[in-house]
């Protein structure tokens, strides 16, 4: 065969008869999904500012002060402080609990929903789970006054259980209805929910705590959780599993999608191929770079904040502004790469591999260089907000790059693949503050901060790294293209030479 086998899908999928309009289909999904990313995130962070509000900070004794370093002088900045204090009086150990109980649940329900999307479809579980964690949102000030610490981490467990299936089942649908030559930007445009989730979330969040109804920080939960229950009802009515099955689709955009994809035109379910997936090196790589994205990450967004408060001696969560402008600035730039990511394809250019690895060593390097260059910044607040800006921002190559590269491996099996790759980047997300904590151990001097950057530094190009050398942007045999042939050429007769 003289051109690759992702050439000859590219080139196929160049040639169909692709509608026009802002108005399509599988574009109103993309925004649902969008819309469903953010509000998970929502969901996820307004904890971590309401239970600033719920605490009696002044009832709260500690036999240890905050641990600065002296190596930077204090500038006096103006720091704003809580005016008032909340009801409960929880220590920093149970505000730890209590903030990691959703996650818990949001961890261990990732493979069993990858598996069982993969089996009755992804739709249901998505809108059904979303609902789940909405409803349960009402809850949380009833579970904090009635129940304590343990009635609330029971609430926030069953809504992190709610939220498990936003991921992998996000990627299915992803895999049923963009095609490939799409993929980049609307992976990354519904994946960038993420950030938008965040940057709305903690303003928001803190002006409810502050001016809220029903006391203030309950407001949050219920105003967050109306708005969750929303989306979910519209969700589950508006949007279909596939084009096949929605009613209103545009027959020509439905012959669009189903002739470009790569193994959503039958409707038998094949079985899940554990050994083939578990023997498939390109699959290790997507999971290597998956975990050293989140230990990386983590790094940059708990670590750094916490670097500039003991050692730059300055707060960077006083400024609502300065601390959402990496989220701000990773937005931006995940969703300009996309285009660029999706025009190399689209464009014969670049091939589905060489793309992928391009964007995301952006996305692995860029923040592993801003790692580095913040750990020889000295005492200087301005330029590191800078580094971690950049260096945040272009993390945002990522979901270009290895986050949609499920889609390209397999389409059948990329939410269970997701999945997989999720749960185990998760928990290695969470080794980041732990590795942090026993490295600097009561000593936040420059030179012990430093060997923390440098180890994140060093997982970030190593995980992007071994993907650029074992990925790939070619589907997987155990996937059965071959099946695909036949209905492709059925449906598209035209078809049937370019793709034997």
């Amino acid at each position: 065969m003289s051109a690759s086998k992702e050439q000859i899908f590219a080139s196929q999928d160049k040639d169909l008869d692709k509608p026009k309009g802002c108005f399509s289909t599988r574009y109103f999904v993309t925004f649902m999904l969008f819309l469903g990313m953010a509000n998970a995130y929502v969901m996820r962070t307004n904890m971590s500012v309401a239970i600033v509000a719920m605490v009696n900070h002044t009832a709260i004794t500690s036999d240890q002060e905050d641990v600065v370093d002296d190596e930077c002088p204090n500038q006096n900045l103006t720091v704003v402080e809580n005016g008032q204090d909340g009801d409960f009086v929880w220590s920093s150990s149970l505000q730890g609990y209590i903030l990691s109980s959703f996650f818990y649940g949001y961890v261990i329900t990732q493979i069993p929903f990858g598996i069982l999307a993969k089996k009755y479809g992804a739709l249901n579980f998505l809108g059904w789970g979303m609902l789940l964690n909405s409803v349960f949102a009402f809850l949380v000030p009833v579970a904090a006054y009635e129940g304590g610490v343990i009635g609330l981490c029971a609430v926030r467990f069953i809504q992190g259980l709610g939220e498990g299936p936003i991921v992998p089942c996000t990627h299915a649908l992803l895999a049923k209805w963009i095609p490939p030559n799409e993929r980049s930007r609307m992976g990354a445009a519904v994946y960038a929910g993420a950030q938008f989730g965040t940057i709305i979330s903690m303003p928001l969040s803190g002006l409810l705590a502050e001016y809220g109804f029903a006391g203030g920080w309950p407001s949050i939960f219920y105003v967050f959780g109306a708005v969750g229950t929303i989306w979910s009802i519209a969700f589950l009515w508006l949007v279909y599993e596939d084009p096949s099955s929605h009613p209103r689709i545009d027959e020509r955009e439905k012959k669009y999608i189903n002739t470009s994809l790569w193994g959503t035109g039958d409707q038998k379910v094949p079985n899940i191929p554990f050994k083939s997936i578990l023997k498939c090196l390109p699959f290790y790589a997507i999971l290597l770079a998956h975990m050293g994205h989140n230990y990386g990450y983590e790094t940059l967004m708990t670590e750094l904040p916490t670097y500039m408060k003991q050692v730059l001696r300055f707060s960077l969560k006083a400024n609502g502004l300065l601390s959402s402008l990496p989220y701000l600035a990773m937005w931006l730039f995940s969703m300009f790469i996309s285009v660029i990511a999706d025009w190399m394809i689209s464009s014969n250019r670049f091939t589905h591999t060489s793309t992928r690895k391009l964007i995301n060593s952006i996305g692995q390097y860029g923040p592993g260089l801003a790692l580095i260059a913040a750990s020889y910044t000295g005492c200087d607040r301005a330029l590191t907000l800078a580094i971690l800006t950049v260096g945040v921002g272009l993390n945002g190559g990522i979901y270009s790059g290895f986050k949609i590269n499920h889609l390209d491996l397999s389409p059948r099996f990329a939410g269970f693949l997701m999945a997989i790759t999720n749960c185990l980047a998760n928990l290695a997300g969470l080794l980041a503050p732990i590795a942090a904590g026993n490295l600097i151990n009561n000593k936040p001097t420059m030179g012990q901060w430093q060997i923390v950057f440098f180890i994140a530094a060093f997982v970030y190009i190593f995980c992007g790294t071994f993907y650029n050398i074992f990925g790939s942007g070619e589907r997987q045999w155990w996937d059965n293209p071959a099946n695909d042939v036949k209905e492709t050429a059925a449906v598209l007769p035209s078809a049937t030479t370019t793709t034997t």
